[in-house]
């Protein structure tokens, strides 16, 4: 069995009681869809990749094959896997080929590079690692060498594609999928209460954390989040941003859809004009999108409204979203907006869709499990009042209880009681709508003055002038750190002033040690593999004398 921290037995027993955990492998969302159409011709599209339209049995038999392949190999249970796909319908024949023969993948983003890419492999000493001749890491065989040498007990390569042909012969990606005539080995998934896969943490500085997240728990997110977004065979999902992130999986995600039986749409990316063809062309009702990409969707829509007619649902997570560019969503986009607040450690909060505005539009909506708990505590882990800042804790039934072979950082992140310090400052009101303020890491501590920095930056949006905004922390001799405010001009903007974007944050109000003590106009924010705000990039190209 593969390591991780479980929930104490207590807990167990009461999420299991509560029907939270089922106890099936998470390939009972496949089966289940299978089970569904049998003795039926009807036989419903699970996912869309460009030309192709692959139906449930299909992916079912697709997956089935290559995991027949996969153990022919020798991969078994308790294996690891790196796997890096782009959004392409593989990916996900590959998830759950991985789950049927009970080997743990953690699913890199396609834009990660060579440092992401070894740190993982170092931490998880993958069996079998699986990429894509389109990635640059990939398209010859250097890189394939550097890996072998990290990790001693890589066996397979397999790599999408043309890539490695010559090198590994046998090991590519399209033979795989082939029938075979000899006897297939027996395979099975992982049990439920073990770990299914590896999640990535979300963590702007470096190297993300191994996030272990199993069947039972993660099976329960994907269940309620379908539930609670109200999908079913209808339901047209566009997939933009990267597959693998737990928004586009989970939160419903790709696996709320296949739960409830509708179709995934893929996109290489947000990009609009291309997402927008998709969605006329496929009917899509219902995507999901980080604020930065919100922005450029909204820039492109009203030359194209028509091509949204069939979209009802915008999801909006990943990032804070300013009340200003919220409201712009309904009356631009022509669809209802839903915001998500949550993490691939696990809790997820939601707007319902029949919340009011107000809470649809100022809020990250609310924790979506009734044994979801909630903690919003002070630096020395003192509750605060509802509707004032604090550290935001947590603990629940798809709460993880550890990140993976990390005994340090987890004494550091949990509490006596297993709660888990996000690192997100929230405000959580009476009906327990949490409003993100910021991050820990984000605060500016301004000569012992702190500076919730989403809190200048949703003022800073509001300026009819202002695109995008991020505010940051500088090093100073004196005050330890100065805030620099980094603009995106809107169209036809030629000059912010400093002055004059200064004088429009004292009219809203903001208190004179939050004024941003340097403006730089930038033609673009520069952005994480997911679509946030890079602030790490914009700190090392800005000092302040």
């Amino acid at each position: 069995m593969i390591a991780f921290t479980p929930w104490p037995e207590d807990d167990a027993q009461r999420y299991r009681a509560a029907g939270c955990w089922i106890d099936l492998p998470m390939t009972d969302i496949l089966e289940r869809q299978c089970r569904e159409s049998a003795g039926s011709s009807a036989d419903g599209i699970a996912v869309i990749c460009g030309e192709r339209a692959i139906t449930y049995r299909e992916l079912d038999a697709q997956s089935t094959r290559l995991a027949a392949a996969l153990a022919r190999r020798g991969l078994t249970k308790d294996d690891t896997a790196l796997v890096q796909l782009p959004n392409v319908a593989e990916f996900y024949i590959v998830f759950f080929a991985l789950l049927k023969i009970g080997v743990a993948p953690v699913n890199a983003l396609f834009s990660h590079q060579r440092l992401e890419l070894t740190a993982y492999a170092q931490q998880l000493q993958p069996k079998l690692v699986i990429g894509a001749a389109s990635h640059p890491l990939f398209a010859d065989s250097a890189f394939a060498d550097v890996l072998r040498a990290l990790v001693p007990d890589l066996a397979h390569l397999l790599v999408l594609g043309a890539g490695l042909e010559e090198v590994l012969a046998e090991e590519g990606l399209v033979p795989a999928f082939a029938p075979s005539a000899a006897g297939e080995p027996a395979f099975a998934p992982s049990a439920a209460g073990e770990v299914a896969f590896f999640q990535l943490s979300g963590g702007s500085t470096g190297t993300p954390k191994l996030i272990p997240r199993t069947h039972n728990d993660y099976y329960y997110s994907v269940r309620r989040s379908a539930e609670i977004c109200r999908l079913d065979r209808a339901t047209r999902f566009l997939c933009a941003l990267p597959a693998g992130h737990n928004f586009l999986l989970s939160s419903p995600g790709a696996l709320g859809v296949f739960c409830a039986g509708g179709a995934v749409v893929l996109a290489p990316s947000p990009e609009p004009l291309g997402c927008f063809a998709l969605i006329e062309q496929h009917g899509v009702t219902m995507a999901a999108l980080v604020p930065s990409a919100v922005v450029l969707w909204l820039q492109a829509a009203p030359e194209r409204r028509a091509q949204l007619a069939s979209l009802r649902l915008l999801q909006v997570g990943g990032a804070s979203f300013a009340e200003a560019l919220a409201r712009r969503v309904p009356q631009e986009l022509g669809c209802a907006l839903q915001q998500v607040f949550g993490m691939a450690e696990g809790l997820v909060n939601y707007t319902r869709l029949e919340d009011p505005e107000d809470k649809v539009y100022t809020t990250q909506g609310r924790p979506m499990s009734e044994f979801d708990e909630v903690r919003v505590v002070d630096l020395d882990g003192q509750p605060v009042a509802d509707g004032e800042e604090g550290l935001l804790t947590t603990r629940g039934p798809y709460t993880f209880r550890g990140y993976y072979n990390a005994p340090e950082h987890n004494a550091r992140v949990f509490d006596a009681d297993g709660f888990y310090a996000t690192g997100d400052l929230v405000r959580r009101s009476a009906d327990g709508y949490l409003t993100v303020v910021g991050r820990v890491k984000d605060q500016i501590n301004r000569g012992g003055e702190k500076i919730a920095a989403e809190e200048v930056e949703n003022l800073l949006l509001r300026h009819p002038g202002v695109l995008q905004a991020a505010l940051i922390s500088v090093p100073h001799p004196l005050l330890g750190e100065m805030s620099c405010a980094c603009i995106v001009p809107r169209d036809g903007e030629d000059v912010l002033r400093p002055p004059l974007l200064r004088q429009y944050l004292r009219e809203q109000g903001v208190a004179e040690f939050k004024l941003p003590d340097r403006f730089r106009m930038l033609p673009t924010l520069p952005l994480t593999a997911v679509g946030k705000t890079d602030k790490v990039a914009l700190r090392a190209q800005t000092t302040i004398q």
